[in-house]
């Protein structure tokens, strides 16, 4: 559990210095592409809906795991349970596009 909160800090301190630099930058002359708040916002949207999917992930099918070796007849319900974690994973991307869309 420890490495987790490590890399989660590590990923906020980098975010925070990553921001500073944005907010005092010139702006562009009207660029038709996405601004980096836009950038910076749709790749941490992702990133993290990935990060968690996939820690998620780890608990859920270790457990299934345990479940299956028990009592096969509950495969399918495990299969339900992972679908689920997967989503979200799946909601980090749909809004990744939603604020790249705007």
């Amino acid at each position: 559990m420890r490495p987790i909160i490590i890399l989660l800090t590590l990923t906020l301190i980098i975010s925070v210095f990553g921001l500073t630099t944005v907010a005092f930058a010139q702006e562009a002359e009207s660029s038709e592409g996405p601004s980096d708040g836009k950038l910076i916002g749709a790749g941490l949207a992702f990133g993290l809906a990935a990060l968690g999917a996939g820690v998620g992930l780890g608990f859920v099918g270790s457990a299934g795991l345990a479940v299956i070796s028990e009592n096969p007849a509950l495969q399918s319900k495990v299969f339900i349970f992972i679908g689920m974690v997967e989503s979200i994973a799946i909601y980090g991307i749909v809004m990744m596009f939603i604020i790249l869309g705007q």
